[in-house]
């Protein structure tokens, strides 16, 4: 199923268009970390001017995502409350928005999930606190003598390459 816009067919005053495509639109791989659990709900409004589909409206999806930290799945929800798109009308062949409605909801999707973000069920990450240090790191003197050493060991190389 796809969301097909013929732009010979919108009235002046726009064209709105409300449902849902299903879960298949998104074509994720098997081993992909999101997975989506709810069919993309769309709200749109779609106007023509002279050579482009202006849509605007809002849309949401439901996903599955791996905990970057406690490597946990979690649920969030993507919604695109103030969603807008143009796209050029190169003939008067109708317009599928399948695609780009795709890729724009799996472009709001985090590139760091972590599960206290998720918006489904709320919940802290168990993983919280557990990979920060809580006192100043071992070897901090050390690096610092090292640092003033770094020095010293370019002086005798340039040394060298003089002799």
């Amino acid at each position: 199923m796809n969301l097909k816009i013929d732009p010979r067919g919108i009235p002046s005053e726009g064209l709105h268009v409300e449902g849902q495509l299903p879960v298949t639109i998104f074509a994720l791989s098997e081993d992909d970390p999101a997975r989506p659990v709810s069919p993309l709900d769309y709200q749109l409004t779609v106007l023509r001017d002279e050579k482009d589909l202006i849509v605007h409206g809002h849309l949401g999806a439901t996903f599955e995502l791996t905990c970057g930290r406690c490597a946990e799945r979690y649920q969030t929800r993507v919604e695109l409350q103030t969603y807008g798109l143009d796209v050029e009308i190169e003939n008067e062949d109708p317009i599928d928005l399948t695609i780009y409605l795709r890729e724009d909801i799996l472009l709001a999707l985090p590139t760091y999930p972590r599960c206290e973000t998720g918006n489904v069920t709320l919940r802290d990450c168990p993983a919280e606190g557990k990979f920060s240090p809580e006192t100043e790191p071992l070897g901090t003197e050390l690096d610092e003598a090292a640092d003033r050493n770094v020095w010293g060991t370019l002086d005798q190389l340039n040394n060298l390459k003089r002799n």
